[in-house]
């Protein structure tokens, strides 16, 4: 069913801040015209996706954490995603 989604979430979560745009990005890039297309990139480049990308994402999970927790819930200047 439907989940309640804060409205200004702090993105806490892998696909939320990492995954979609960067699948979004890859996966559109040869410009697919069938949803087939897309979901062919979609998994080829899910699958491209290294150990050491995926461990710079979980280490960047744990930074997002510890800010949102120093801000105490308040507002979170920009985090950009270091690779």
């Amino acid at each position: 069913g439907d989940i309640d989604w804060p409205p200004l979430s702090p993105d806490l979560t892998a696909p939320d801040f990492f995954l979609w745009g960067y699948l979004k990005e890859q996966v559109c890039a040869n410009k697919p015209t069938t949803i087939e297309q897309r979901k062919d990139n979609a998994r080829q480049e899910i699958q491209e996706i290294t150990q050491e990308t995926c461990e710079n994402v979980m280490k960047n999970v744990v930074e997002r954490a510890r800010i949102c927790k120093a801000a105490r819930g308040s507002h979170l200047a920009d985090v950009i995603f270091h690779t």
